[in-house]
This record gives C-alpha cells, structure tokens and sequence, in this order.
C-alpha cells in the first residue's frame, strides 16, 4: 500500500442542515490533511436528503480552498449526467486555481434514481457513449492546438488525472484498456472485487497516463477509544444505508443502540454483505481487519470512509484509522 486517502459523502445529519455538512465538511479536509491523508475525495450522489455534495465540482473548490496541499478530487463525477465539455471547463478551471492537486474519478451510473437522472440530462440516450465520453474528456485536458475548433478554456494543458470508477467488470475492463487508474467501490458494493482487480491488473496496457496498473478499493471505518463505543456510531451508517435500500433515504440518522430492533433480519443480511469491507473497534480492531483486506486484495491505495453523526467523533474515527494506517504503511516499506 502506497497511500491511504479519504472519501466523504458530505453527511447531513438529522438535526443540522446542509450548511452544516459542507462546514463539517471542510473541517473534516484540515484534519485528513493533518493527519497524512494522500487524496480526500467527495461523490455526485442527486435527490438524496443525506448528502450535501451533489454539486460536486462547486464543493470540491471549497475544500481546496479550505485545505493547503490535500490531493482533492472527485470519486466521482457520474459522467452520463454531463457534457464532457462542462466537466472538462469545471476541473480544468479547479485545476488551474489549485495545480497539482485535482483528481477526477469518473463513474457510469447516473448516482441518483430514475425520474433524477431524467430531470439532470432531460433525455436518457438509449446507447451506452461512456468510452467515447472518457476519451473526449481526456483530450480536452491535453495540449491541444489553438485551432481546434472546440477547447475547454480552462482545461486545455491542466492534464487533470482521470481516474475510472466501478464495482463491476465493465470499469476495470475500460480502465485497463485505456491505461488509467482504477477505484472499486468495495465500500457498499464488494460482491465482484476480487474478479474486477484480477481483469484490470491482468488486462492492463500501458499509456502516457500509467506505466503501470494502479489500484485503490475503499473501506468502511468506525474508530473509537472502545469497541462498544465504535459498535455504537456505527449504527448511524447501518441505518442510513437499511432506510435507503428500503426505498426511504433520509438524513443520517441519530445512532442506536437498537439496531437490531430498527432493520428486519433480512434487510440487516443485505446490508451487512454490502458494508463487509469494514473495520470497526478500537485500533487494535481496525488494525486487524484492515491488514486482512489489504492483505486479500493488495491495493496499491486504501480510501477509508465512514459517516457518523456526530462530526467530533468521526475526526477522529479517521484520526485513529490515519495512526493505524501510518503504522501498516511504514511496516510495508520497511518489509
């Protein structure tokens, strides 16, 4: 493992307001920054009463602007939503107010529901254009020439880096063809993590981007001084994600020490299976059940993420995983 770096979903809990969680959020930055985080990256997520980052691009700006050396990027842009022009325009202008540390993950879902993504791009196109639209994007952040009828302006020259996204085989085949960077989103979708990475690292050709493959996959975290105090804000993100895929998103929910009472059995297996690339606990716990992931699936970057209600807590859920997280790094240089 090369990096260790940070994914927040801008969580708006229930009692603040949106506000807040763009504040909260800048805050969180300065402390990853602090603490040695390589990337803090924030996710285009529409129509969701729980998150506070849908204007991605706009949100990505603040945090740079809050922070000082702190790779900001976004993980990501759901590209079907937008003119690959607009996206170029966006991360071309971050890039140009804060060189060299712009990071651009693309994803192919439209990151909302249906009746959403028709009231974002006003027509559904009944062909998958995601290959093309990536690759037009990345042209636009090349040194194009001062004829070419259409530039982004800025973005022309800025090389943002462009990573591709997914958690399934359709991302990694496209990233390994392309000879880009890839991110799983094995924190809420593992089921075919092990396969993806094996297509990607195996398939993989050489670009002007990457020399060689280069994965990150993400975790859920949840630290605290004591087990039970850990297994207590972790109910939070247990809820949330049982009322989403109930069909009933809301804001992040107070924790519990019920959890067992507020999800049914078989929505708690769903959501269990899907939040499985976790660590919860005290250090020593983290410690444990982050080097089994690492371990099983070598990442060459882990981002850790985690959504707690209450925001002193979650610095420093993520302050105990960044110690954790020095630690393993300092012992794989050293081995």
């Amino acid at each position: 493992m090369q990096h260790y770096s940070l994914l927040d979903l801008s969580p708006i809990p229930e009692g603040k307001t949106a506000a807040d969680a763009l504040g909260a959020t800048a805050d969180l930055a300065r402390a990853a920054e602090a603490l040695g985080y390589h990337r803090f990256w924030l996710a285009e997520h529409h129509n969701m009463p729980g998150i506070a980052s849908a204007a991605t691009a706009v949100v990505i700006g603040h945090v740079a602007a809050a922070t000082q050396t702190i790779r900001i990027g976004a993980g990501g842009i759901m590209l079907p939503n937008h003119a690959p022009l607009v996206v170029a325009e966006q991360f071309g202008t971050l890039a140009t107010l804060y060189p060299g540390r712009i990071d651009l993950g693309l994803g192919r879902a439209p990151g909302t529901d249906m009746a959403t993504a028709r009231a974002l791009r006003r027509h559904l196109a009944a062909q998958d254009s995601f290959p093309e639209d990536v690759q037009e994007l990345i042209h636009y952040f090349s040194d194009r020439s001062e004829t070419d009828a259409v530039r982004a302006i800025p973005g022309t020259g800025t090389h943002v880096p462009v990573w591709i996204l997914g958690s399934s085989l359709y991302g990694a085949q496209l990233a390994a063809y392309l000879g880009l960077p890839y991110a799983f989103a094995s924190h809420f979708a593992p089921a075919m993590l092990e396969q993806a990475l094996s297509v990607y690292r195996s398939s993989f050709q050489p670009s002007v981007h990457l020399k060689h493959p280069y994965v990150m996959m993400t975790a859920n975290v949840c630290a605290a001084d004591t087990l039970a105090e850990a297994t207590l804000l972790r109910s939070s993100q247990l809820l949330a994600f049982a009322r989403l895929r109930s069909g009933q998103p809301g804001k992040l929910p107070h924790p519990t020490q019920h959890i067992d009472a507020e999800i049914p059995a078989p929505v708690m297996a769903q959501v269990q299976h899907a939040l499985s690339h976790s660590a919860t606990g005290t250090a020593q716990d983290v410690q444990e059940q982050l080097s089994r992931i690492i371990a099983t699936f070598k990442p060459d970057e882990l981002m850790v993420t985690g959504m707690i209600h209450d925001h002193t807590a979650r610095v420093r859920s993520f302050e105990i995983a960044a110690q954790v997280l020095t630690d393993m790094r300092q012992q794989t240089k050293a081995a």
